[in-house]
């Protein structure tokens, strides 16, 4: 357990370098981990050292591990593609849910929530990268998506997310991000306020923060590399 906290505070020794290259204020800049496949006892370990903030890709682990991690004050974000299948449960274990990226979920969750009398935060996810293997709104159609989620009441855009190109050429990666902020600024232009960016992991995180990332997404930094039975791809992609 003790590669951890190690790890932990080399990811933050990270962070808080970035911050000062981009002389940005370090707590303008959250860690999100990433724990897919971990295990509730040591999430509890990382909680336990000041992080506050996880990130899950499959509802069925949000709702598995919500009992053992309740008593530790935390957040819980839902990162992966969410189906319409399971938007009751993911309203019921998550307090975010960074992956909309297309009207016809939205509006489902929409209807779910005012049926529970309940709202939730919710960032739009837009495929920086123009990957046909992933998920997210295309950038031509951000603008528009955002401003019809706007109009559902039950939801709360709080602000964008990508997953930038997976490419050792920091630059290409780095054309990814400065995509999402031009979006953003783009959505000011356009009277819609949204705060935070959350792009950027392991292999990337000081690119994405020099281009304005608010929150990292870190797993295998933090918790080693993730070995995943074959059952894991099934239902939900990741």
């Amino acid at each position: 357990m003790e590669d951890i906290l190690h790890n932990l505070e080399v990811i933050r020794q990270r962070i808080d370098r970035a911050c000062l290259r981009s002389e940005r204020d370090r707590e303008t800049v959250k860690l999100l981990m990433a724990t897919k496949t971990v295990s509730s006892e040591r999430i509890k370990l990382a909680l336990q050292a000041g992080e506050n903030l996880i990130g899950e890709n499959k509802v069925q682990e949000l709702k598995e591990k919500y009992d053992d991690l309740r008593a530790i004050p935390h957040q819980a974000h839902f990162i992966g593609h969410l189906q319409s299948g399971r938007i009751k449960e993911v309203i019921r274990y998550a307090d975010c849910i960074q992956s909309i990226d297309r009207w016809e979920i939205a509006e489902k969750l929409q209807r779910r929530l005012e049926y529970e009398d309940k709202t939730i935060d919710i960032f739009m996810q837009v495929n920086t990268s123009y990957e046909a293997s992933k998920f997210g709104v295309a950038p031509t159609q951000a603008i528009q998506l955002a401003k019809e989620l706007k109009t559902l009441d039950r939801l709360q855009l709080k602000g964008l997310m990508t997953i930038g190109l997976f490419s050792s050429e920091q630059e290409k990666v780095r054309k990814c991000f400065q995509l999402l902020k031009s979006i953003q600024e783009q959505l000011k232009e356009n009277d819609i306020q949204l705060d935070d960016l959350s792009m950027g992991m392991s292999g990337d995180l000081e690119t994405a923060i020099e281009e304005g990332s608010t929150i990292v997404r870190v797993g295998t930094a933090i918790f080693g590399k993730r070995i995943y039975p074959d059952s894991y791809y099934w239902n939900e992609g990741i």
